[in-house]
């Protein structure tokens, strides 16, 4: 049957129809869905672990069971899950285990733009990169076969355009996958140096083999074009800007598996052409590639290894005339993104700002608290690095009476409990703000070890914040209400005062949480409005300035109440 996927939904499909057993992942955009989608399927155990480097372990658990097994993450988790990844290409698996990562060109959602076909190249780890949904879907299944047949893990490169568009998939049955037999081997599962040192060159081998592989693969593929005057060697999204902007004039050599990189085949393809133009996002791994087995290309000199490409882009840049393309008359505005109204951390920043602490913050929405007009957070590095960078901060020399970091309940139990226990350890004189909204609010409301419900929504063992502070070591925990500033402003100013760690927990739901009972949007009397702006200050979306007076924007506010407590004169009320 043919029907519409969004990309991460087709490698789901994938998923299922392959027979996988397992799935474990973290959430990160862009490739939640992916995890959430399979989860659908009776057929699949679904889960969110508590980090990438969990959830890669835990899949791979499972393949030495014998299931079939998947773990997702977008470009950063790997990072975090680079530890295993690396042995894991050693040691290689039992049944089929793939490993999706989503990269981010044009940073849409990331701290960062980096370009995961280094780890498949350092990994040693063949990597499949879809164009569509359609490839999405087959690249899954095949990339379970290529796994048992060379016995390792396959890593599935997604990005941004692919994961989130939607094309034509044709969907079939669920393969049954027998659980295969888990046999003791320690020679090829127990990485001491005694074995691990004979394990290399298997791994060396079967780069041997994976490379005469991509010369014989459907997944690499030429387009033919009758003008070979200039011929196109590109991959996953780059693939469908190129065809966009040249349909079929040109040949084009379509790379599905990029890493190993084929060599016989680029350069049989560069003899038929008289010029070769590379066309990737991000690095120029496949220019590089190509100049390293003799082969001469253009790449990098037309197209920069940063940002996100498009069809006008890519032709712009190839000297295609003007407006090939349809592009947008009018100018869109900017809509900067904006914590929402009635977000619990709106207050609990605004208060951090007045008294002017140092904050090191960490990654989800309520990074959001480094955006004018709070402007209240100095860092923001990585999961779990508010923590940790906190501790070096004031151990360094600084003022731990001014200094804070801030981190959500879920990104706390990814990786920011490890640094609390640095401090706890090390006595490290540091006050650390747990932001509790009860969900992992900046990927789209996913479940935590926090929220006591799993990720098909089911009751589950439920992890105490305030027990697990006190069990590392902290003595001093409280917990305040972020929309009560009088009571966040004396907690801060208490902690910060102690010559001790100490945890604040700001607890509140998220405003966007179904369940979440709101008052309803309070109201301003414009007779009492002095026009003092100071309502202003904590960039609630919710209110505006009109002829001078405050409006509250009745569609928008929830009736959280902080501009309440703002207004020194008495303008703004509950209903």
């Amino acid at each position: 049957m043919k029907t519409l996927m969004l990309g991460n939904q087709a490698v789901a499909r994938g998923l299922y129809e392959a027979g996988c057993g397992f799935v474990s992942s973290y959430p990160g955009t862009p490739s939640t869905e992916i995890t959430e989608e399979a989860a659908i399927f009776e057929e699949i155990y679904a889960e969110w672990a508590p980090n990438e480097k969990v959830a890669m372990e835990s899949a791979f658990g499972a393949s030495l069971f014998g299931v079939r097994s998947f773990c997702g993450m977008k470009h950063v988790g790997l990072n975090v899950a680079a530890d295993p990844l690396f042995t894991i290409s050693y040691t290689g698996v039992n049944a089929g285990m793939v490993i999706a990562v989503a990269d981010d060109p044009g940073m849409h959602s990331s701290q960062n733009e980096q370009d995961s076909r280094h780890y498949a190249i350092a990994a040693k780890m063949p990597m499949l990169e879809p164009a569509d949904s359609g490839e999405a879907l087959k690249f899954t299944k095949k990339a379970f076969e290529i796994s048992e047949q060379f016995d390792t893990a396959v890593l599935l490169r997604m990005c941004t355009r692919i994961a989130h568009s939607q094309s034509v998939v044709e969907t079939g049955e669920r393969t049954s996958s027998e659980v295969k037999e888990y046999e003791k081997n320690g020679a090829k599962y127990i990485m001491m140096p005694g074995n691990a040192i004979k394990r290399h060159p298997v791994v060396e081998e079967r780069t041997r083999l994976l490379i005469g592989f991509a010369e014989e693969t459907p997944l690499n593929r030429v387009d033919a074009g009758k003008d070979t005057s200039v011929g196109f060697i590109t991959s996953g999204t780059a693939y469908q800007y190129v065809k966009e902007a040249f349909g079929d004039t040109h040949p084009v050599l379509k790379l599905g598996m990029v890493n190993p990189l084929p060599v016989r085949k680029i350069i049989d393809f560069s003899k038929a052409v008289d010029k070769v133009i590379v066309v990737e996002e991000l690095d120029g791994i496949i220019e590089n590639h190509c100049r390293n087995i003799g082969v001469d290309v253009t790449g990098k000199e037309i197209f920069p290894n940063f940002g996100e490409f498009s069809n006008n882009y890519v032709a712009e840049k190839l000297g295609l005339e003007s407006g090939k393309f349809r592009k947008v008359g009018a100018v869109i505005p900017a809509r900067p993104p904006v914590m929402c109204a009635g977000c619990p951390h709106r207050g609990l920043f605004y208060v951090l700002k007045k008294n002017r602490l140092t904050v090191l913050g960490d990654i989800g929405c309520y990074t959001l608290g480094a955006v004018p007009p709070l402007a209240a957070v100095d860092s923001t590095i990585c999961m779990g690095a508010s923590v940790s960078g906190l501790h070096g901060f004031n151990k360094a020399g600084g003022d731990s009476r001014r200094t804070v970091a801030v981190i959500g309940d879920s990104t706390f139990m990814h990786s920011g409990v490890t640094g609390l226990i640095n401090i706890a350890y090390n006595e490290s004189s540091s006050t650390v703000i747990i932001l509790d909204n009860s969900i992992t609010g900046m990927t789209g409301h996913q479940q935590n070890p926090t929220t006591g419900f799993n990720l098909k929504g089911d009751p589950c063992t439920k992890i105490d914040l305030e027990a697990l502070c006190r069990s590392i070591g902290i003595n001093r925990v409280r917990v305040v209400d972020p929309y009560n500033l009088a009571e966040c402003d004396a907690a801060i100013k208490e902690e910060t005062a102690v010559d001790e760690p100490s945890v604040i927990i700001s607890r509140r739901p998220c405003a966007l949480l179904k369940y979440v009972k709101h008052p309803g949007p309070v109201i301003s009397d414009s007779n009492k409005c002095r026009s003092c702006k100071a309502c202003m200050q904590i960039g609630c979306p919710a209110i505006s300035m009109k002829e001078g007076k405050a409006v509250i924007d009745n569609t928008l506010c929830t009736g959280c109440g902080v501009c309440i407590q703002m207004c020194r004169f008495d303008a703004i009320k509950s209903r």
